[in-house]
Parts: C-alpha cells; sequence; structure tokens
C-alpha cells in the first residue's frame, strides 16, 4: 500500500514535469530565412532544435538536418512577407514604380535598382529610408535626366505623400540647349501590393530653339555709287538686314497623373498609369514688308507680333501586367495609347512598353 501510494506521487510529478515541460518547448510555428555558409537559403519552420542540429520543415522539400556549424545566420520572417514556392519576396524598390509614375510609398535605404526598355534605360538609388535619386536617359543619350523624390510617411501606413522633381537636357543634341523640368506632389492610398495614386505638378521645356520673328522697327537698306566707263551713275539699293529675336520658347503645363496597382495572383499585378498636360502659347509672326528699290533706299518695315493663343492637350493612359516570379527582377508589358488635340486637329497613336527591373 505504502509502495502504490509513493509510485502514484510519483508518476503525478512525472506528468506534471513533462507537461510543463511540452509547454516551454511547443513547436514555433514562424517561418525563417535559414542561410548555410554556402549561400543556400531555406524558408522554413523549426521543428527541434538541439546543440548540434536543427530539423526543419519547409514548404518544398519536406524536413530536413541541417547542422548547426553550416549556418551562416537565422532570420524571423515578417508575417506579412510573400512566400512563392518556399522562395521569400522581401520589400522591393520595384513597388514604388508604375510605368512612367511612381507612388509616394518610402523605400529602404540600400533598395537600388535599375530598369530597361525599348526606349532608354535608368538607375535609383535610395539614399536614405525616404530619399532616392536616379538617372533616366535613352539609348542614344539624349536627354538626359536627374530625377529625386522624398517621401513622407504618416501614422497611417496605408496613408503617404511625397514630393518629387526632374530635371533634364537634351545633352550633346542642340549642344545642350534644350532643357526642362518637372516638379509634383503625390498622394498614394495603400500597401505595396494594392494602391492607388494621385499626382499634381508643373512641367516646362524648352527645346532650344530660337524665336525666329523679326525685331518690330524700320530699317532701311545701304546704298552702293557705282560709275561706269562713260561717266554715267549707277546706284545699287541694297536690302536692309533685319535682326531677329534671339529669345528661346519655353512651353509650359500643369501635369495631372493617376496610377494603380493591384496584384491579382502570387506572381503576377495589374497595373495602370496615366497623365494628362495642358499647354497654352501663342502662334505667330511677323514678316517685312519692303518700299523702295527703284531709284529709291529699300525700306523694310517690321510691325509687332500679332499672336493667337492656342491650346494643346495631352493625354496617355497605359494599363499592363507585372510578373515578379523572384525577388531580384521583375518583368512588365504595358499598352498605352495616347491622345493629342487642340482648336485644329487631333491625332492618336499607340505606345508600347516592355520594361524589365533588377535590384541591384
Amino acid at each position: 500500500m505504502r509502495f502504490s501510494l509513493i509510485f502514484s506521487i510519483f508518476t503525478l510529478i512525472t506528468c506534471l514535469s513533462l507537461a510543463v515541460h511540452a509547454q516551454n518547448t511547443a513547436i514555433d510555428t514562424a517561418y525563417r530565412l535559414i542561410e548555410k555558409n554556402d549561400g543556400i537559403k531555406y524558408i522554413a519552420k523549426i521543428l527541434s532544435d538541439d546543440a548540434r542540429e536543427l530539423l526543419i520543415e519547409t514548404e518544398t522539400i519536406g524536413k530536413i538536418y541541417i547542422y548547426k556549424s553550416e549556418i551562416k545566420r537565422i532570420s524571423v520572417i515578417n508575417p506579412e512577407a510573400k512566400i512563392v514556392n518556399g522562395e521569400l519576396f522581401e520589400e522591393s524598390p520595384f513597388s514604388t514604380r508604375y510605368a512612367f509614375t511612381n507612388n509616394a510609398l518610402p523605400i529602404k535605404k540600400g533598395s537600388h535598382y535599375a530598369m530597361t526598355n525599348w526606349y532608354g534605360p535608368e538607375v535609383h538609388f535610395a539614399l536614405t529610408d525616404r530619399l532616392n535619386i536616379g538617372v533616366m536617359t535613352t539609348w542614344i543619350g539624349s536627354p538626359f535626366v536627374l530625377v529625386g523624390k522624398y517621401s513622407f510617411p504618416t501614422s497611417n501606413p496605408k496613408v503617404n505623400f511625397s514630393l518629387g522633381s526632374m530635371f533634364g537636357t537634351s545633352s550633346y543634341i542642340n549642344t545642350f540647349r534644350g532643357f526642362g523640368g518637372l516638379h509634383w506632389a503625390t498622394f498614394t492610398y495603400g500597401d505595396r501590393s494594392n494602391n492607388i495614386s494621385i499626382s499634381a505638378g508643373y512641367g516646362y521645356m524648352t527645346p532650344g530653339n530660337l524665336n525666329n520673328n523679326y525685331v518690330e522697327g524700320v530699317y532701311v537698306g545701304d546704298s552702293i555709287v557705282y560709275e561706269n566707263i562713260d561717266g554715267s551713275i549707277f546706284v545699287d539699293y541694297q536690302y536692309p538686314t533685319i535682326p531677329r529675336n534671339t529669345e528661346s520658347k519655353m512651353y509650359q503645363s500643369p501635369i495631372f497623373s493617376v496610377a494603380g496597382i493591384y496584384q491579382i495572383t502570387a506572381r503576377t499585378s495589374i497595373f495602370f498609369d496615366s497623365m494628362f498636360g495642358y499647354v497654352s502659347r501663342a502662334i505667330g509672326n511677323n514678316f517685312p514688308s519692303y518700299t523702295g528699290g527703284n531709284n529709291t533706299p529699300v525700306i523694310a518695315t517690321v510691325l509687332p507680333v500679332s499672336a493667337t493663343n492656342t491650346n494643346t492637350n495631352a493625354l496617355y493612359f497605359m494599363p499592363g501586367l507585372r510578373f515578379q516570379r523572384k525577388e531580384n527582377n521583375a518583368f512588365q508589358i504595358a499598352l498605352a495609347g495616347v491622345s493629342v488635340w487642340d482648336e485644329s486637329e487631333n491625332y492618336t497613336f499607340p505606345l508600347p512598353m516592355i520594361s524589365w527591373f533588377f535590384k541591384i
């Protein structure tokens, strides 16, 4: 009887100890990034951990043992991170970009990326968690554009604002005389997978062509007196030289944009981009009128320019698909339509674009 009582008490204590131990060693269901010394990475749950090895469970190859001496680092994966076929898609710098425009979402310091398409390359560098700068050009190196964006996150992670600027030059074409800029503000609502952005800004450009209008005024041509062999006099009345206005033309316009992206599968997103601009400019010229020239000096009269204001509107709308199978690169294709119209005519043409993104 005494032995039975002692055995029962010992059994109860053992069961309680095992229960407490089981609570302290419950399986951790969090996913972790496990990187080996040889560079191989696993996205897995840790099932057991002893002094020598780990037992992990991956989505792709099941349960495996790894010696601890082979492990370089182990880090906990954010529960909101995207895992596709055992591969981790960390925060991508591509998520701040549509086709031409970008959103207001901030990017992490060091999240640099490059993009190439049919028209040219561009590279963007994240200097801080809020500031990134970049360079854009075409395959012939003209124009050459510097671009920058500064983000303003809010207490609500789905609400972000940003300010951006672009400064460009025609480069070697037209001897660097052409230049322009675009400055805008953006509001973005959403996360990196699904968001919509509204932007408003102001753009200006001068192609570097000089104004061909004449300077108003009255101009008298020179005359040259010639004496013939027989002693007669001949007067050559010449046309005057009329100066031209050397000011460059400047085109200015408010610009508006609406863009967004929506993730339809783990690897595919649908997006759209757009931009609308309105340019008001004066068109006119002032050709000189001539009098004289027949036994009298040639006189040119130039009146002030009689300019007519004309309004030109331009709109592009670009829907497309983005495919990102790996963390370090993405591919997107877009079919755009561009429309330009004014008081006299309008025309529309396609602007297809295929782009590749690379994390650098």
